[in-house]
């Protein structure tokens, strides 16, 4: 985080929706994208076909919902269950299916431990989630719940599928900014491996002086 740099609401929104399209990309192995333009709403609501949503806390708190529509919530099941050798024939073949509600809650899991593994490190804060909760809906519901936002920042962001399927992404959180100091660093990760290799150079080098010294003593 470099000195003076300031990350506010809209910044973390940013973070959201590039783990959403990353992770779903990777998963499917097809092109998710998100539009570039954000649209500023009122309150977050469940819309059909298909709605999940889950509550954050911790460093800051919010609510991510994802509303699907039919297609691109099969589009994005048969996607991933392909992709990772599932046969055709035993996909299933209606959305309302407690089949694709499962895996679309699961991706959905994985897209906001993506998120919250990157705002613990680039905003150096710990955050957690509540399980997803899928939906299926026929009409319109206006989603009430209670995540004792501050002043929430409210916003609504669109996702293209490969077949140029839309979803929307709405996201409430609480009005809030982090502010950088110039005496703090992002802690760099050290990889396992490394470490280990670390310790082993080390007590090798240790026996080394040992043995320097005890041919010295005559022992």
């Amino acid at each position: 985080m470099q000195p003076s740099q300031v990350i506010n609401s809209d910044d973390i929104l940013l973070k959201l929706c590039r783990s959403v399209s990353q992770v779903l990309s990777t998963t499917t192995a097809s092109r998710i994208s998100h539009a570039g333009m954000v649209q500023r709403i009122g309150q977050t609501r469940l819309r059909p076909d298909l709605g999940c949503f889950s509550i954050f806390d911790g460093g800051f708190s919010g609510l991510v919902v994802i509303n699907f529509s039919a297609d691109a919530a099969m589009e994005i099941y048969r996607r991933y269950l392909l992709s990772m050798g599932m046969p055709e024939d035993e996909l299933a073949i209606k959305y309302t299916s407690d089949e694709v509600a499962n895996v679309m809650g699961e991706l959905m899991n994985q897209m906001l431990g993506n998120f919250i593994n990157q705002v613990s490190k680039e905003l150096q804060t710990s955050i957690s989630q509540s399980q997803p909760k899928m939906l299926t809906i026929n009409r319109e519901l206006t989603l009430s719940i209670e995540a004792n936002l501050d002043e929430p920042v409210t916003r609504r962001v669109s996702f293209r599928t490969e077949n140029n399927n839309i979803f929307y992404l709405e996201f409430a959180m609480d009005n809030t900014e982090f502010i950088g100091l110039a005496s703090v660093e992002v802690e760099e990760e050290m990889d396992p491996d490394d470490i280990l290799a670390m310790h082993s150079r080390g007590a090798s080098h240790s026996g080394d002086v040992t043995e320097d010294l005890f041919d010295k003593l005559g022992i």
